[in-house]
Formats: C-alpha cells, sequence, structure tokens
C-alpha cells in the first residue's frame, strides 16, 4: 500500500506531505544555532510544551473534540512519553554534540525500524522494492553520517580506524541520536493506536504538552541560565523550530500518518537530512564530502522505490505475464503447424441424383 497523497482532502496535498520534513530539516539548523546560547533541554521544552498549545487552539477552532475517556488519555501519555519526552530529549541532548546534517540523519534512520514494525503488528506489504529501498536508504544515511574514517577502515578491519571510529560515534552525540530515532519510529507507529480513540491533531497537541512538561522539569532540576544568553536571533530561531519546526510539522505528519502506509510516510523522513544538509551549508558552514554527496544521491533513489514498489512490482509482474502469454501463444502456432486438423463433411444426395 502506497500513500494516496490524491486522496487527501487538504488542498497541495503533495506539498504538504513533504512539508513536515522540509520544516524538520531546516528547524534542526535553527536549533544548532542558538545551542551554543542555551541548554538542551530548555530547547526540547520550548519546541514542545508552546507549539502544543497552537496545535490545540488551531483543533478548536476546526471543531474537533476533545480526548473523551481513560483509554483515550492511557494512549496520549504513553504517546507523549515516547515521542514526546524521549525523543525530543535524547534529540537536543544528541544536536548539543554533533552537527545539524549529521544529527538529523542519525535520526532519519527509523523508517527501517518503522517497516520492520509495521510489517510485524499490522502485516504492512514491503515487498522486494521496498525493502531494497530501505537497503540503500540506510547505505546513504551511513555515508552521510558515519565518519570517514569508519567508512574506510571498513575495507581495511585490521586497521584502527574501525575501533578509532566507534569510539567518535559513542563519544558524541550520534548514539543519542539513534535513540531519538527509534523513539520517533515507535511513536509513529503508536499514533494508530491512539488515533482509535482520539483526533489525530488533538492527540499531537496534547502529546506536545504532556511530553514537554518532564522535560521542563528536568530542565530546572538539572541546567541553569537556560535563556541569559540567547539573543534576538536566538528567540527568532527558536520560535521558528517551535511554530513550523513541530506545531505545523508535527501536526501534518501525524494526520498523514493516521492512514495510509507508514512505511512510505517514514521513507520520506529520508528527505529531512537532504535539507538540514543544504541548509547547513548555507547558514552554518557545513560542507558536504564526497561521500556525503553520494549517501544524498542513495537516500533520493531509495525514497522513489518504497513509495513506488507496488508499481515496480505490478510492471514488472505484467513483464513477465507478457513474456509468459508470447510463449504460450508461440507454443499453440508450433503444436497446430505439426498437427493435422480433419474437418468431416456430411454430403447430401439431391433427390435428382437418387432417382438417378
Amino acid at each position: 500500500m502506497q500513500l494516496k497523497i490524491t486522496d487527501s482532502k487538504l488542498p497541495f496535498a503533495p506539498l504538504l506531505l513533504i512539508a513536515p520534513f522540509f520544516l524538520w530539516g531546516t528547524a534542526m539548523v535553527a536549533m544548532k544555532g542558538v545551542m551554543p546560547h542555551t541548554t538542551p533541554l530548555f530547547v526540547a521544552f520550548v519546541r514542545l510544551l508552546p507549539a502544543g498549545v497552537l496545535v490545540l487552539l488551531a483543533a478548536a477552532l476546526m471543531g474537533k473534540q476533545q480526548p473523551q475517556g481513560w483509554k483515550a488519555w492511557l494512549w496520549i501519555s504513553l504517546f507523549a512519553l515516547v515521542d514526546g519526552t524521549l525523543f525530543q530529549g535524547f534529540l537536543a541532548e544528541g544536536l548539543a554534540r554533533t552537527g545539524a546534517g549529521l544529527g538529523s540523519v542519525m535520526i532519519d534512520s527509523q523508517p527501517l525500524a518503522v517497516a520492520i514494525l509495521c510489517l510485524w503488528l499490522f502485516q504492512e506489504k514491503i515487498g522486494f522494492w521496498g525493502w531494497l529501498g530501505l537497503a540503500i536508504g540506510v547505505v546513504g544515511i551511513s555515508l552521510i553520517g558515519l565518519p570517514d574514517g569508519f567508512i574506510l577502515g571498513l575495507f581495511h578491519p585490521e586497521s584502527a580506524q574501525v575501533s578509532a571510529g566507534i569510539e567518535s560515534v559513542f563519544e558524541g552525540g550520534e548514539w543519542l541520536m539513534l535513540l531519538a530515532a527509534l523513539s520517533m519510529a515507535v511513536g509513529t507507529v503508536l499514533v494508530r493506536w491512539v488515533c482509535r480513540y482520539v483526533d489525530p491533531i488533538v492527540a499531537t497537541g496534547w502529546h506536545m504538552i504532556l511530553g514537554g512538561l518532564p522535560l521542563l522539569a528536568m530542565s530546572a532540576a538539572t541546567e541553569s541560565e537556560q535563556f541569559v544568553n540567547i539573543d534576538f536571533s536566538g528567540w527568532m530561531a527558536l520560535g521558528y523550530s517551535t511554530v513550523f519546526g513541530s506545531a505545523i510539522a508535527y501536526g501534518l505528519f501525524f494526520y498523514f500518518a493516521s492512514s495510509g502506509s507508514l512505511t512510505s510516510l517514514s521513507s520520506l523522513t529520508f528527505l529531512t537530512p537532504v535539507f538540514a544538509l543544504l541548509f547547513g551549508n548555507l547558514f552554518l558552514g557545513e560542507v558536504l564530502n564526497p561521500l556525503q554527496s553520494m549517501g544524498v544521491g542513495l537516500t533520493l533513489v531509495s525514497i522513489y522505490l518504497i513509495n513506488q514498489r507496488d508499481t515496480l512490482a505490478e510492471k514488472l509482474g505484467k513483464g513477465r505475464n507478457g513474456e509468459a502469454n508470447s510463449e504460450e501463444k508461440v507454443q499453440l502456432l508450433e503444436s497446430s503447424e505439426l498437427k493435422k486438423v480433419e474437418f468431416p463433411v456430411q454430403v447430401r444426395a439431391t433427390e435428382l441424383e437418387s432417382e438417378v
């Protein structure tokens, strides 16, 4: 099952489908720019709780019903813990120790986890082309995100480059980004159960508020001078991350995630590092090396394969069926030439002939 964006009632559905990943990539750059002047948990809180209020205000204007019953609040609370507190906490702490593009890449390894979870829980068909696209996507983000020494050391296992590369990964924030990716993958799958009891937009708003409160408490207990050194441009960056990178992006993402193929939707997450690397280069001076450029190309190929997997399988199946049908026709023609065909003919004598 692919994403049926043409069935959406939203205007400009294809652009809206890509919008969350563009907004997440650019918000990653904005967050990285302000991170030296503040603290990670405070950034995570600012990105969640105010955005949740905005989403709930939008839901109220649209006439959405608020959660009803303990089951709805239970699923929202679990959703808030996984996709709110854990995801944003790991994201902010990891981003403080790594680059915007690299951090985005590590997070966006989550489509593979989503595909495996959807195959297990929902029996969502992936197929050969889907698995191939996921594999290419993982290779692509690995080329973008992993240290060059580690990648090159894989071709020389006896060298010390592999162990040094592994140490550099775990000394930095990359492992925190991988935990953030796993949290986001579980949260993406959870939204299917959450939406059985509450509207997806309302659930998005409440999960941001409930998920942001523990981050506020942890920031107050463990951090200091969270906003003393933030200048005007820093507040603007935080505002962009809150309004566009959280409220709008998450509202759209979980709206699309409530129906359709989660594997196809999550595969578009591979676009996020492309946007993050592009704007990281423009605003933060982060430069792509040849391996990273190759990785960008592979991620784009992977997105095409995953989202067109059903079409590719259907075309391939028709091609094989066509070849089989043509072979059968040739065999029929050859067999008809070799066999003798007899046509029985009945001859009636006319009355004149019978008299003779």
